[in-house]
């Protein structure tokens, strides 16, 4: 689909390109540039987020940006125009005065997905805040939301990277003296050198929550403030919003019962004086919703536990990240990688686990290549990147692999391609304190194998009760392609590959 189309003006119209495999639309995360900005061919201008992954797009042309078609938060069909770009050098940008451009902004359907403290102004349509903000600034760093949480042990990680900041063109006169009135204490200047730094997402909490980012004290680096700092400025808040109530107690104390007190004192208990909040489902959560409720009535899933002792498999972690001696310096080791050694070495054992079932030709597939997927937790939901050909990969190889996963996870910048064509799956509920769980296969595989934490606990080890490291497997699968038998064993081997992990070198 071409993605650009020319005026007779020199004027280059953009279109949401196809960015995943046949999506039909996308959400507009954010715009890295503003009218008036000069843009180079590959430069990337916005962020969006389809149903599988959040993606950049970069520009295919030299020029100057003229419009925004649409702001922050809208979802675009494929194909429609969402920036224009002057190529031609002689028009100038659009300005926020022009009531002809007015008329080119997003269709009214459009706009109720889009909050208005949250989405940036169209250059267009509002003039007075191009960023979206009300403090009249002009350039905020690159969107990266909390820190993803990979579902493997001991690998949370947190992005440093940072985008260079944007300019905007000078404002019109009107337009300076509009930000004034909106804020003083600027005197209608954009300062950007004053202005706290954070990421959209943690605007976009300090918003929900009534915080002032001035007042937060920043931990992050270069003085980001992050969302930790956010929570630690408004922890105190229910204490003083619920203070006036506390304090008129004792004023209707006296004719009052202490039963109609109570119910007079209840409303209180909402959360920020908001009973309800409505969250439209949209992008990767909706296609997780669609995903998990298809898999789950459609495969008849079977769970099965064993719980194990893995304190040799833990004392076989601590020495390959001591040691030289393996060829694993500067590579990240932790038990997440011994247990997907482990699976892998079952599946080895007992091939037909690594399957799945054609309905449309009553067939089973069964797969020769084991594309293993981790489940990783991030801010827009659940996702499962997958390692290609990781059965034939050495400890290493899957060590380096793994880091990469996490990389791409901390960037935000997982590929659609990366989570496409899973085999089977790792998904680790003990990072998150968890015993256990029941896991839902993710479509088109057969089988999940679901980590519990890993603790202390006393276990009979040679005939004596001894503190050890235990933790609880579970492994869900299809049962159309695998029966209890082979569920059973491939679980077992797994079980005594982290209990006896020696058995790495003789099975695998």
């Amino acid at each position: 689909m071409t993605t650009m189309t020319e005026t007779a003006s020199g004027l280059r119209e953009f279109k949401m390109p196809d960015v995943g495999e046949g999506l039909t639309e996308a959400e507009i995360l954010k715009w890295y540039v503003q009218p008036g900005d000069t843009v180079t061919d590959g430069q990337v201008v916005c962020e969006v987020e389809t149903a599988k992954a959040a993606v950049e797009l970069p520009i295919p042309y030299d020029g100057v940006v003229h419009e925004l078609r649409f702001p922050e938060g809208t979802t675009v069909d494929v194909g429609q125009v969402i920036i224009a770009v002057d190529v031609g050098g002689g028009a100038a940008p659009v300005t926020p005065a022009a009531p002809a451009a007015q008329a080119e902004a997003p269709a009214p359907s459009q706009a109720p997905t889009v909050t208005a403290p949250t989405a940036p102004a169209m250059a267009p349509a509002v003039p007075a805040a191009p960023s979206g903000e009300a403090d009249g600034t002009t350039a905020e760093p690159e969107p990266e939301g909390r820190k993803p949480v990979l579902v493997g042990y001991g690998v949370s990680v947190a992005s440093t990277k940072r985008r260079p900041r944007r300019g905007v063109p000078a404002q019109q006169p009107e337009v300076a003296a509009a930000a004034a009135a909106v804020n003083s204490e600027l005197n209608g200047h954009a300062a950007p050198a004053a202005r706290p730094l954070a990421k959209p997402p943690v605007r976009k909490l300090a918003k929900d929550l009534g915080v002032d980012l001035a007042a937060v004290t920043p931990s992050g680096p270069d003085g980001i403030i992050t969302r930790e700092d956010v929570h630690a400025a408004v922890a105190p808040a229910p204490a003083s919003v619920q203070e006036p109530v506390v304090t008129a107690a004792p004023a209707v104390a006296a004719p009052v019962s202490a039963p109609a007190a109570a119910a007079i004192a209840a409303p209180a208990v909402s959360y920020d004086g908001v009973r309800e909040t409505r969250v439209p489902v949209k992008g990767v959560r909706k296609a997780i919703a669609a995903a998990m409720v298809g898999s789950a009535f459609t495969a008849p899933h079977v769970t099965e536990f064993v719980t194990v002792d893995v304190t040799r498999t833990m004392k076989l972690v601590e020495e390959l990240k001591r040691s030289d001696e393996y060829g694993m310096q500067g590579l990240r080791v932790n038990p997440l990688l011994l247990i997907a050694k482990a699976l892998l070495v079952a599946i080895k054992r007992h091939p037909d686990v690594n399957a799945s079932w054609d309905e449309a030709n009553q067939e089973i597939v069964r797969k020769h290549y084991v594309n293993l997927g981790i489940a990783a937790a991030t801010p827009r939901g659940l996702i499962v990147p997958n390692i290609k050909d990781a059965h034939a990969k050495t400890l290493p190889q899957l060590a380096e692999a793994l880091g990469e996963l996490v990389g791409t996870a901390r960037e935000g910048r997982t590929s659609p391609a990366a989570m496409q064509g899973g085999t089977v799956t790792i998904t680790n509920v003990g990072v998150f304190g968890v015993d256990t769980g029941t896991p839902i296969l993710n479509p088109g595989e057969s089988a999940i194998l679901a980590v519990g934490s890993i603790k202390l606990q006393p276990w009979v080890h040679k005939g004596k009760v001894k503190p050890r490291q235990v933790t609880t497997l579970a492994l869900s699968f299809d049962h159309r392609v695998v029966d209890g038998e082979l569920g059973s064993k491939v679980l077992a081997d797994v079980a005594a590959v982290l209990e006896q992990p020696k058995r790495l070198i003789t099975w695998g």
